[in-house]
């Protein structure tokens, strides 16, 4: 008898683990709601899952964390044992419901949102680990129900925890369901009302997608309920929304974007784009214009000046040339021009790609950078005053090479570009900004037209030999033109220090001038020693190879930002911006940079003019400036918010309101003076 009691006992008496399975079911007609685990113990410091577990009734359905135009999402409030800590909701994809003129996002059926919660490292095997949670829910059908429930979950702790393996496939399934990182680059483009989304990567052709649809992630952006018109190509997919009535400032495009393959199998994927003005979107073809006219600007572009030593003496040379040989300089300096352009671009790619904040002129926000780029500008001021050569006379004045022929003239080109890579020119910006959304071989062409309109001048004069036949003859006169073309270059060195202080402080100055004092001693010596014979020359050359080792960057390190004393600008931020705009101020934003030459001179010529601040006194303006110099995340963003990709960037935002108005790239006086004036404020 006692034996059957003891299996009756058995029977009827709920085991621990039963218990552990599931809390005490909230039921209605319209849901029956309840909290799970998916262990049946825990251990401790040891996180696991709990999730709200949601199954409706047919027709019903919730809501996911943004319930789009009507809704609300689950809320859960959870009680734990001091010390634990629980992660946020792990929502799930979800589908787009319409009703009517409206769209909600949410789910039907059953749905399971986990989070995870890690208890803490002081329970002692034994123990309760206790979980009580109060949760509210809105449920709908043609009317909306909001319902609440209160929940409890009793976990005993061990030294090891246990798996729960009635509930495992509820809990593998919610995580399948959960929107995956994007695989792939993305960018969101405004334009007028609507809002052009995206992609570019494998997997996104006709061949493997059915339909997409995007799911914000916040409200007041989009019309959810609007059509979202799909177009894709081999490798990439774009959707055109329409933008809302009146859209929020986000300054990116978050949400899910809900992808369905040729099988209806749906995935979510999280993305969150930047939000770029309409500029930056072009069609490829406009994009080659553009840059290849902005390649041809550049060449007028403050910025460049330092490679005008460099040209001056390579069309110096050509003057009296066979046709071929004109024809061989012309093809190398537009072929290093190219490849320098579409080599940065290749890089540019890679590192943004990688997860880095990058934009055009990247390499210049990096002091070792600067500091190499000095450092050359002074070895080639050196050659061309004389104090040493290499491989022969200087002649072309400019390329690292030093000699004619193909390889000389190619190195000229490349070296022009880098130089010249801190430039914007007009059109350049808009070229640039659209190649950076595009798929990596329409930007890789867009900057090989950049450098094609670079070298434009030389090719022009190469194809037309009746103009060589203006240019005068070789003769003395060369070496005279050589040595007053080393001071730009001497120039170009004393700059970069400047723009290295910006960054290093004096440390770094003083290590630029000590590494300078350096390599000038390494030329003297290599000059020395070519004078005295070949095996001179080679103890030259290695005592030149030693001053230089003496003289790398070893510690250059970025210093505090100090603003200089007599700058009126105020640091710009998001949030001063905002909070000026909300007192009703106006606000002209300077986007610069120590090492852009074209911000430094349109700030002298126009914005520091005393007429162009009185203006903007008078009527209330405030001027911020942000200083890319170091290359900010933030600044980066904000430059691709507004279709940029490098700087200049100015914005103005009248006191009236309204959308920032963006002024040109190089600037006057009177040009700030009439914008300020036509906005009313």
């Amino acid at each position: 008898m006692r034996l059957l009691a003891a299996l009756f006992a058995i029977l009827i008496l709920p085991w621990p683990s039963a218990r552990a399975l599931e809390s005490a079911v909230q039921e209605s007609p319209r849901a029956r709601v309840s909290l799970v685990a998916d262990s049946l113990s825990v251990a401790p410091g040891q996180a696991f899952q709990l999730g709200l577990r949601i199954r409706l009734a047919p027709r019903w359905h919730s809501y996911w964390r943004h319930a789009g135009d009507a809704g609300a999402p689950t809320e859960i409030s959870l009680t734990l044992p001091e010390g634990s800590q629980a992660g946020p909701i792990a929502w799930p994809t979800p589908q787009a419901i319409p009703f009517g003129p409206l769209m909600s996002f949410g789910y039907y059926g059953e749905v399971v949102l986990p989070m995870q919660i890690t208890p803490p490292a002081g329970l002692r095997p034994g123990e309760v680990f206790s979980i009580s949670a109060d949760a509210t829910w809105l449920v709908c059908d043609d009317v909306c129900i909001p319902e609440e429930g209160s929940f409890r979950l009793d976990l005993p702790v061990s030294t090891q925890a246990e798996a729960n393996p009635h509930l495992a496939p509820l809990f593998a399934a919610a995580a399948a369901a959960l929107p995956r990182p994007s695989p792939w680059q993305a960018s969101a483009i405004i334009q007028g009302d609507s809002l052009r989304l995206r992609l570019t990567g494998p997997g996104l052709g006709r061949e493997s997608l059915k339909d997409a649809l995007f799911i914000p992630g916040v409200p007041g952006l989009l019309d959810h309920a609007a059509p979202q018109r799909m177009s894709h190509g081999a490798d990439w997919l774009e959707l055109t929304l329409k933008r809302a009535e009146r859209p929020g400032a986000q300054a990116r495009l978050e949400g899910v974007l809900l992808l369905t393959d040729q099988g209806g199998r749906r995935l979510g994927y999280d993305i969150a784009p930047p939000l770029l003005q309409g500029a930056a979107f072009l069609p490829l073809w406009q994009a080659l214009l553009f840059a290849l006219i902005g390649g041809v600007i550049l060449n007028l572009m403050p910025c460049v000046f330092p490679v005008l030593a460099m040209k001056a003496m390579a069309l110096a040379r050509l003057g009296g040339a066979a046709r071929g040989a004109v024809r061989l300089e012309a093809a190398a300096y537009t072929a290093g021009a190219v490849v320098s352009f579409t080599a940065l671009a290749g890089l540019l790619l890679v590192l943004r790609g990688a997860g880095m904040a990058l934009g055009w002129g990247f390499q210049f926000t990096s002091p070792v950078f600067v500091l190499a780029i000095a450092w050359l500008m002074l070895a080639v001021g050196l050659n061309l005053s004389g104090v040493f050569t290499f491989g022969g006379p200087i002649g072309a004045g400019g390329h690292i090479a030093a000699r004619g022929g193909f390889l000389g003239s190619f190195a000229t080109g490349a070296l022009a570009v880098l130089v010249a890579s801190p430039c914007t020119a007009p059109f350049m910006a808009a070229a640039i900004g659209a190649a950076l959304v595009m798929p990596a071989p329409a930007t890789l062409a867009v900057f090989a037209a950049l450098g094609l309109g670079l070298a434009a001048p030389t090719l022009i004069l190469a194809l037309a030999p009746g103009l060589t036949r203006m240019l005068p003859r070789p003769g003395p006169w060369m070496e005279k033109l050589k040595h007053i073309m080393a001071w730009p270059m001497y120039g170009a060195a004393l700059w970069l220090v400047w723009v290295l202080r910006a960054q290093s402080g004096w440390p770094g100055v003083a290590l630029a001038l000590a590494g300078g004092l350096g390599l000038g001693l390494a030329a003297w010596v290599f000059g020395r020693a070519q004078r005295q014979g070949r095996r001179a020359a080679q103890l030259g050359a290695a005592l030149a190879a030693l001053a230089l080792l003496l003289a790398l960057p070893f510690g250059l390190t970025a210093a505090p930002e100090t603003p200089a004393a007599s700058d009126t600008a105020e640091s710009w931020s998001p949030a001063r911006v905002e909070a000026l705009r909300a007192e009703g101020k106006g606000v002209f934003l300077n986007v610069t940079a120590a090492w852009c030459i074209t911000c430094q001179v349109n700030e002298r010529i126009a914005l520091r003019r005393d007429a162009v601040q009185a203006a903007m006194a008078a009527r209330g303006i405030v001027y911020l400036k942000a200083d890319w110099t170091r290359g900010d995340p933030a600044i980066a963003a904000l430059l691709r918010t507004h279709g940029r990709e490098g700087v200049p960037l100015y914005l103005f935002w009248p006191s009236a309101g309204g959308e920032a108005v963006i002024l040109p790239e190089v600037l006057t006086e009177a040009m700030v003076l009439r914008q300020i004036g036509a906005s009313g404020s």
